[in-house]
C-alpha cells in the first residue's frame, strides 16, 4: 500500500451501517442525487479491483486498504475485468463530462464503478467508503444505486489559528485527513498575529527567535484574572510547512497561508521595532492586564484584542513584507495569499508625522485610504508573483484593491458589498455560526470560550448566498469557511472538541445543493454513526445533547419526554431530583412520563455518554406547572 495513505486509511473506518431508510446512504455531505435500483453487489474475496483511471492509483490503494480494515481481506488487483467477474472499477472514462470535482458511483449486482478524475475520483472513494456497511464479515452487501455528485461551491474551507496557540505537525496532518474525508478542500493556516509568529522566514531570523515566543498568557476572559506565567512558543520550519502542503495536496486540499498586515503585528514588531510608527515606544500594556516578564520595549502580546501598534507604511516595511511574502510564496503554491487586513486601528497612523506626510504626498484623504494604499501596494507585489490576495472584509475600507477576494466575517455586509462590486467572496460570518471557537450550547458545563453561540444546527441552517444579491452577483460567492480562533483553545484535544461535529455541518452547506439539505436526516440518521466512528478513533469530539430535548421551559402538569441518542451506541442518563446525572442516574430507554403537581416544577437534567465514555454537557429543561416565581434576594 502506498505509504502516503497509510495513516489516512486508519482514520477511515466505515461511517455507516447502511440504513435502507436513509435516502443519503450515510454519506456526509449529502450527494446531489441518489437513485436506488433493485438488487445488490456482494463484496467478498472473489471480487477484483480494477484501476482504469490515469491518476487513480493512490485512490485504489486507499480503497483496498479500507476494505482490508473493514472486511478483513484485500481485493486482487487486475488491469481488466472479465464480463462475468465481480469487480470494483475506478475509471476516468466519462469524467470529462462531469463538473469540477464531480463523480459518479454506479452499483450493479456484478460491478461497482467509481467515475471521476483527480479530486472527483478521490471523493468517489470517500463516499463509497461511507456507504459501505460497517461489519467485519467475509461478504458485504451493497445495494444497487447510482450516485451523481459534485460540489455547490469551489471553495470549501476551514481556518485554524496557530498564532495564539501552536499545534504540532502531527495534529495538523490528522486534521487534514478529516477535512479530506468530508470533501473540505481548503485549509486556511493563520500563521501570524499579535501573540506569535509561527513560520520560519530565513531572511528575518528574529521572527522565530523572538516573535514565536511569549512569556505568558492571561487566564480567563480579557483582561484576565491572572497569568499562566508559562512561555508559549513554537514555529514551523519551512521544510515542515512544505511537508504540510505536500500532505494536503495529496488529499486534494489547498493550504492558504495568512500573514497578517497591517494590524495584528505586535509579534513581528517585537522582533523588528523599526516596523512600528514609533519604534522607541514601549508596547502598551494596560495596568489591568496580568503580565509575565518585562513591560519595557516591544513585546509579544500576552492578552487578546486589538492593539494600536501596527505596521508603518514605509519603504522599509514594504521591503520587509515583500521579502517575507516571497518566501511564503515559494513554500505555498496556492492561488491565494491571505494578507489579513482586519482590525487595523488607525491611532498610531494619526499620531505619526511620517504617516500624515505620506497621506498628503499620496493625496489620501484619511487613514482608511491609507490602509487601502497599504493593501494595494502589497497586492501589486503578490500579483507580480502570479498570485492573488485574499483578506478579511476590512480591506473594503478606503477602496478595495483591484484583484482582491474578500472574506466576509463581520456578518454578510462585506461579502454583499464586494459581490456587488464584482469581487470574489468567501462567506464566513461569525454571526451565522461559522466561528467554531464559540460555545456549542448554553450549558454551564461548556469550557471557557471567547463568547458567542454556534451549535452545529446554526451552521447547517446557513445559506452562504445572500438572497439580496442578483443572479449575476451571486456567481461571485465562491465558497464558505468556518474559522477556529485559538485564544481559548490551548490543546489539540480542545481543537478537536470545537471542530466536531461542526465541520460535518460545514461540509454539507459547502457541498450539497440547498434542496438536498435535511436537518432531521443529518442529525438523526447520518451524524450519529459518523460521530460514533470519530469517537472510536479517539477524537475528542463534542458529544451532542439528547435529540428532542427542549432548552426552553415547558408548562403543564403531564409531560411525555421523547428523546433520541445523538451518537450511535451512546446512552442518555437523566435525573429529576436536581442532581447532576451520571451512570448513577436513570438510564433512558424509552419515552418517560413526568407528572408535576399544580404549583410545583421539576428540573429534567440529562447527559449523553458516548461508547468511549466521553460525555456531553448537562442539559436542563424546566417542567413548570404554575410554580410561584422566587425573586432573587437583592445584594446588600
Amino acid at each position: 500500500m502506498n505509504k502516503v495513505f497509510s495513516i489516512f486509511t486508519g482514520l477511515l473506518i466505515s461511517t455507516s451501517v447502511l440504513a435502507q431508510s436513509d435516502p443519503n446512504l450515510g454519506i456526509i455531505p449529502a450527494p446531489v442525487s441518489i437513485t436506488k435500483s433493485s438488487g445488490s453487489f456482494t463484496l467478498d474475496k472473489t471480487a477484483i479491483l480494477v484501476n482504469q483511471s490515469i491518476d487513480g492509483a493512490k485512490s485504489a490503494d486507499l480503497l483496498n486498504a479500507f476494505i482490508v480494515s473493514n472486511a478483513g481481506f484485500a481485493l486482487r488487483e487486475a488491469k481488466v475485468a472479465q464480463p462475468s467477474q465481480k469487480s470494483i472499477v475506478l475509471t476516468s472514462v466519462g469524467a470529462d463530462k462531469l463538473p469540477a470535482e464531480g463523480y459518479n458511483i454506479i452499483v450493479t449486482p456484478n460491478q461497482i464503478k467509481l467515475v471521476g478524475k483527480g479530486a472527483g475520483l478521490f471523493y468517489a472513494v470517500q463516499s463509497f467508503m461511507q456507504m459501505m456497511p460497517a461489519k467485519g464479515t467475509a461478504a458485504i452487501s451493497i445495494p444497487a444505486v447510482t450516485i451523481n455528485d459534485y460540489p455547490r461551491f469551489s471553495y470549501r474551507g476551514t481556518m485554524l489559528d496557530v498564532s495564539r496557540h501552536y499545534f504540532p505537525i502531527s495534529f495538523i496532518k490528522k486534521y487534514i485527513d478529516q477535512l479530506a474525508y468530508y470533501k473540505i478542500n481548503t485549509f486556511h493556516w493563520h500563521l501570524t498575529d499579535d501573540q506569535g509568529w509561527r513560520l520560519e522566514i530565513k531572511k528575518y531570523p528574529k521572527l522565530t527567535a523572538v516573535a514565536s515566543s511569549r512569556n505568558g498568557t492571561i487566564i480567563g476572559h480579557y483582561p484576565g484574572n491572572g497569568n499562566y506565567l508559562t512561555e508559549v512558543k513554537g514555529f514551523y520550519t519551512q521544510d515542515e510547512a512544505k511537508e504540510i502542503v505536500r500532505y494536503a495536496l495529496e488529499r486534494f486540499i489547498t493550504v492558504v497561508p495568512e500573514i497578517e498586515l497591517p494590524g495584528h503585528a505586535s509579534a513581528a514588531i517585537a522582533a523588528y521595532p523599526e516596523l512600528s510608527c514609533f519604534p522607541d515606544r514601549d508596547t502598551f500594556i494596560s495596568d489591568k492586564t496580568p503580565w509575565s516578564g518585562s513591560r519595557k520595549g516591544k513585546q509579544v502580546q500576552q492578552t487578546w484584542g486589538v492593539f494600536d501598534d501596527i505596521f508603518v507604511p514605509s519603504e522599509n516595511t514594504f521591503t520587509f513584507l515583500n521579502n517575507v511574502l516571497d518566501e511564503v510564496i515559494a513554500i505555498f503554491p496556492s492561488k491565494y495569499i491571505h494578507i489579513g487586513g482586519d482590525e487595523a486601528p488607525k491611532t498610531y497612523w494619526k499620531e505619526s508625522p511620517f504617516c500624515q506626510a505620506l497621506m498628503k504626498q499620496k493625496g489620501l484623504k484619511d487613514e482608511h485610504e491609507l490602509q487601502s494604499y497599504f493593501i494595494q501596494t502589497i497586492e501589486k507585489h503578490v500579483n507580480s508573483k502570479g498570485r492573488s490576495i485574499i483578506g478579511w472584509d476590512e480591506i473594503l475600507e478606503g477602496g478595495l484593491a483591484p484583484n482582491a477576494t474578500v472574506m466576509s466575517w463581520r456578518g454578510e455586509d462585506g461579502g454583499i458589498a464586494a459581490a456587488q462590486q464584482n469581487h470574489d467572496v468567501i462567506m464566513t460570518p461569525g454571526s451565522m455560526g461559522l466561528y467554531i471557537d464559540h460555545k456549542q450550547s448554553n450549558s454551564p458545563d461548556e469550557p471557557v470560550t471567547i463568547g458567542g453561540y454556534a451549535p452545529y444546527q446554526k451552521i447547517y441552517a446557513y445559506d452562504p448566498i445572500p438572497k439580496v444579491l442578483t443572479a449575476e452577483q451571486r456567481k461571485y460567492i465562491k465558497g464558505v469557511q468556518a474559522n477556529m480562533w485559538s485564544e481559548y483553545i490551548k490543546t489539540p484535544e480542545k481543537a478537536e472538541n470545537h471542530a466536531f461535529p461542526r465541520l460535518l455541518a460545514l461540509s454539507e452547506i459547502a457541498w450539497s445543493p440547498v434542496e438536498r439539505k435535511d436537518l432531521k436526516n443529518f442529525t438523526e440518521e447520518r451524524l450519529p454513526t459518523h460521530l460514533a466512528q470519530l469517537d472510536k478513533k479517539g477524537w475528542n469530539l463534542w458529544v451532542p445533547t439528547p435529540i428532542g430535548q427542549s432548552e426552553k421551559p415547558l408548562s403543564g402538569g403531564d409531560f411525555t419526554i421523547d428523546l433520541k441518542v445523538p451518537i450511535k451506541g451512546g446512552k442518555i442518563y437523566y435525573s429529576l431530583d436536581e442532581s447532576r446525572p451520571s451512570e448513577n442516574a436513570f438510564l433512558y430507554t424509552k419515552p418517560i412520563s413526568v407528572k408535576v403537581p399544580q404549583g410545583e416544577k421539576r428540573t429534567l437534567k440529562t447527559i449523553v455518554i458516548a461508547p468511549s465514555g466521553k460525555r456531553s454537557v448537562t442539559t436542563e429543561t424546566i417542567l413548570d406547572n404554575g410554580a410561584p416565581v422566587v425573586k432573587a434576594e437583592a445584594k446588600k
